[in-house]
């Protein structure tokens, strides 16, 4: 029996959730108070616990050197409101998400309906949280002490969101689309977690209802039985348990849109440590990033033995152009191979030959630039909530 048709994880099942994966079990990530349990949750491998309430979960980093995809029982899991995160009892065969508002006819979906009524598609894209990578900002800032865990690739499978809205009809002169959830807040005062696209965004052709990743169902964790897909958008978009859509006349001006989930209205969303943005906007689409995979701090390689150094690279939708790669700190550079293009949403695998001559620590740096050019700063870039880290990173080994 599949999730799409029976009654997935009740109270008995939800009653597991958080269970430690063994007492020992935990790593320590690579920045001051970085020890962390290793937790398996259901659907899940051990997965490195942040918080329990609600669950906060990021993938090991050496999961990324396993497949250009993200397994699913690997993938990152964010939540932000500690009741009904993840929903109890979810009831694939009667969910429905209702589409509301500024439409002309008014209307709820089974995803069997969706199926059913609306073109199937799929995407391979990269669902990163705005603040991986936070723990290692210096000075520190508030917030989640994430590593670079918090970041996955998968193939999306679902309908756009386009034709579901197409055929509601959208009424002339609406601004935004506006994203709701199962998820609540635990009190009256805390926000519920909303978000808005706009309408133009919304009616792209890209944004999809998604009930598949990587040819299963959705697992519960990352938003059983449908979520959005906001492909090259950061994943505070990218709606878990996705029931309701509301196309609105005005800007949403809810906490998640107007409040938090904003950056400097400046070029890399940056400013100078301990300072106050003039202006803000909200978080928007991923810069470039890239990443060794193969090789983490402290190993060891042999001394004039060539070794094949792998990683991957992304952005927010333009494309991978071009990785360069430095054994020697940043000094020189040479282009590695890409991998298959699985499409510009995806991490690009790349490869490239090493041999290291002289014995001693060597500083590998990794570099990406996409189609537009854009690619990443030498030093990291500051803003107050620790969003969007995208410095060219670097692994340190030992030749022997």
């Amino acid at each position: 029996m599949t999730l799409s048709r029976r009654r997935f994880l009740g109270n008995a099942g939800l009653a597991a959730l958080g269970g430690v994966a063994g007492a020992a079990d935990t790593v320590t990530l690579p920045f001051e108070n970085g020890e962390r349990p290793l937790v398996k949750y259901p659907q899940k491998r051990p997965l490195v616990r942040l918080t329990t309430r609600p669950p906060q979960l990021e993938t090991p980093f050496g999961v990324f050197n396993e497949s250009v995809l993200t397994p699913n029982d690997a993938f990152f899991v964010r939540y932000h409101l500690a009741v009904n995160s993840p929903p109890q009892g979810v009831d694939g065969e009667t969910f429905r998400v209702q589409i509301k508002g500024k439409v002309n006819a008014p209307v709820g979906f089974t995803v069997a309906e969706l199926k059913k009524n609306f073109e199937e598609v799929e995407v391979v894209a990269v669902n990163q949280c705005s603040g991986n990578g936070r723990g290692f900002f210096q000075p520190r800032v508030a917030g989640g002490q994430m590593g670079n865990g918090a970041m996955g690739n998968a193939r999306w499978r679902g309908v756009r969101l386009a034709d579901v809205l197409k055929k509601c009809g959208v009424a002339a002169g609406a601004r935004q689309v506006v994203f709701n959830g199962m998820d609540a807040p635990t009190l009256p005062p805390t926000p519920d977690f909303i978000k808005a696209l706009a309408t133009d965004h919304a009616l792209d052709g890209e944004v999809l209802l998604a009930y598949g990743m990587n040819g299963e169902d959705l697992p519960l964790l990352n938003g059983y039985p449908l979520r959005l897909v906001v492909p090259g958008y950061y994943g505070t978009y990218w709606i878990k348990h996705l029931n309701e859509i509301t196309v609105a006349d005005e800007n949403f001006t809810g906490f998640w849109m107007s409040t938090a989930y904003r950056i400097p209205d400046t070029d890399g969303a940056c400013i100078a440590p301990g300072t106050t943005p003039k202006s803000t906007v909200p978080i928007h689409r991923m810069n470039v990033r890239s990443f060794i995979t193969s090789l983490a701090d402290g190993d060891k390689v042999r001394l004039n033995q060539p070794v094949t150094v792998r990683g991957i690279a992304f952005d927010g939708g333009h494309g991978i152009r071009e990785v360069l790669f430095s054994d020697d700190g940043g000094r020189n550079w040479r282009e590695a191979d890409l991998g298959k293009d699985l499409g510009n949403y995806s991490f690009r695998e790349w490869t490239i030959a090493f041999t290291p001559k002289k014995a001693g620590e060597r500083e590998l740096k990794v570099k990406a630039t996409n189609r537009l050019g854009q690619s990443q700063p030498l030093e990291p870039l500051w803003n107050p909530a620790g969003y969007m880290r995208n410095v060219v990173e670097t692994v340190r080994v030992n030749a022997a």
